[in-house]
């Protein structure tokens, strides 16, 4: 016949640590009897819903912004490669103001003359920055300028 050691099982309420053979109620950081409160954890659901809301409208702003900022810059772009690929026969000087011009084949071309000194097809008025980089100080197509 074999015998077996029968270990007694301890009732739940009771802190015993078998790794080191003892009791141990005083030593854990939370309460172990019966009567003590119960642990609950914070319902932080509320918490993340605001907050989420929060940093989806914060990124949607920045999203929104970087996106009116590059749609700014392409638009740049697209004035300084028609300035550059366009027609004129001088050095431009940097801070001076220029009028760009589409001829009757439909090429560009910059000058001096203002739009009010001239019956050619009017494109815009831009200077040139100490970058080379062409600002445009008007729009033709905009209804404040008529």
């Amino acid at each position: 016949m074999y015998l077996y050691k029968v270990k007694k099982k301890k009732p739940d309420q009771v802190v015993f640590d078998e790794e080191k053979g003892g009791y141990n109620a005083s030593t854990i950081p939370y309460a172990t009897t019966i009567g003590a409160p119960a642990i609950r954890t914070d319902d932080v659901t509320l918490w993340k819903n605001t907050n989420i809301s929060k940093v989806n409208h914060q990124f949607k702003t920045e999203y929104e912004e970087l996106k009116e900022k590059y749609e700014k810059m392409m638009e740049q772009f697209e004035y300084n490669n028609l300035i550059y690929s366009a027609h004129f026969s001088f050095e431009p000087i940097v801070g001076a103001v220029y009028h760009l011009y589409r001829s009757k084949k439909g090429t560009p071309f910059l000058s001096l003359i203002s739009p009010e000194e001239c019956n050619w097809d009017y494109a815009g008025t831009f200077e040139l920055k100490a970058d080379k980089v062409w600002n445009r100080l008007n729009d033709p197509n905009d209804d404040r300028n008529k």
